[in-house]
């Protein structure tokens, strides 16, 4: 008996750490771009710590998401980017596992620098949802088989951004969230991850915003939340009802998105707010603010009593408790990608195709290595068991020791 517990206790621990080594959604494990004890080589080169490169169809900027052995992607193709494809490729070796392609129903024209596959899909362990620009929202299986298909445009026609949309979901307590902004018909809406059925439907300003959701976790009398974040507010509200919860009346960012870690909100408002969440109400305490934490089109970092800001080809590094600024280091190029942490370095990949690796310290941070892709890059890196995943339109990297 005792050796059967002992079994059993072990294959519970493997699980947690198979999960736990996930790249489930945009950002990662609670949206927070950090995978700190990941083992990641600084430097690679085509003949050394280059796993493989695999080609992807059409376009897209949405990043790599990664579920044990299955890696899923989304791209767009077509003269009108209408032709909507959603893949999964093997972790170990880059084939392709499966493809499935569909038809937008809503709107698909974007600038000419992204695509109707902004967003970033998201996994819930069961099914994997992948949101278009159109606002088409698919529901497959690991396995490839469609369970359901929202066209939300059929619903609310109005919605939709000549430049793209690129806010990606978050699976949170058998609910999907959307938030769908723009100079139509803004709302966010909750939907049941099971059946794709509408829970709920909030309003929005009618305001182009490109950020996404994020979770609020419950504790003490604190609901589980989900955070919209938008030019001319900030709302916190039930994930199962819409309900909300709190409001921020200031406007913050429209393509930075907030993080929380550490039991500290970050919001790119007033530069960048800390906000501390009690457990004795629903409301937040702002801790400070810092005009000089203001972050470019990249999302803030927060990771062991430090924030990590990416603006104007500039790292900086400010203390979590204070705001005040420990370091800064400049960087080359114009970023779109939000920054991944991994073993004590930040990975920074600007629009150029050039990854930038900075070595983090107490006191200075520090440009270890340099290395040149040689493609467009618009989209976050992602990291799964000691594996860098890095995409562009053309292909899809994993580096790895």
């Amino acid at each position: 008996m005792r050796s059967k517990a002992t079994f059993l206790i072990a294959l519970v621990l493997c699980a947690a750490r198979v999960a736990a080594a996930d790249w489930p959604q945009f950002r990662g494990p609670g949206a927070r771009s950090v995978a700190a004890d990941a083992d990641l080589p600084i430097t690679w080169s085509e003949e050394r710590n280059l796993a493989w490169r695999a080609d992807l169809p059409g376009r897209g900027v949405s990043s790599p998401v990664v579920v044990g052995e299955r890696v899923f992607l989304t791209a767009a193709s077509g003269y009108r980017h209408d032709r909507l494809h959603v893949l999964c490729v093997k972790a170990h070796d880059g084939n392709r596992r499966w493809e499935r392609q569909f038809w937008a129903t809503g709107r698909p024209t974007t600038h000419s620098s992204i695509t109707g596959a902004a967003p970033t899909a998201a996994c819930d362990g069961r099914h994997v949802y992948a949101f278009f620009s159109s606002n088409d929202l698919v529901c497959l299986d690991l396995d490839g088989n469609l369970v359901w298909y929202r066209g939300l445009s059929y619903d609310w026609p109005k919605a939709g951004s000549d430049t793209g949309m690129a806010s990606s979901p978050l699976v949170l307590d058998g609910v999907v969230v959307v938030q769908v902004e723009n100079q139509g018909e803004s709302f966010a809406a909750g939907l049941d991850a099971s059946t794709g059925e509408t829970r709920w439907r909030v309003e929005r300003p009618d305001r182009a915003s490109w950020t996404s959701p994020v979770a609020l976790p419950g504790a003490g009398r604190r609901k589980t939340a989900v955070l919209l974040q938008s030019p001319t507010c900030v709302t916190a509200h039930d994930v199962r009802t819409g309900a909300e919860l709190w409001r921020l009346a200031d406007g913050a960012a429209a393509i930075a998105s907030p993080v929380f870690g550490d039991g500290c909100l970050l919001i790119p408002l007033r530069g960048l707010t800390a906000l501390r969440l009690s457990d004795e109400s629903d409301a937040p305490e702002i801790v400070w603010d810092a005009n000089r934490l203001r972050p470019g089109s990249s999302s803030p970092l927060i990771h062991d009593g430090r924030v990590y800001v990416l603006s104007n080809a500039s790292v900086r590094c400010a203390d979590a408790a204070s705001g005040e600024l420990r370091w800064a280091v400049r960087l080359k190029g114009t970023y779109w990608a939000t920054p991944v942490l991994a073993g004590g370095h930040l990975y920074c990949v600007n629009q150029d195709g050039d990854m930038q690796v900075v070595k983090l310290g107490d006191k200075q941070g520090e440009v270890v290595a340099e290395h040149r892709f040689g493609e467009t890059i618009h989209a976050s890196p992602a990291v799964a068991g000691n594996a860098l995943y890095v995409r562009s339109d053309k292909h899809l990297w994993k580096i790895a020791k």
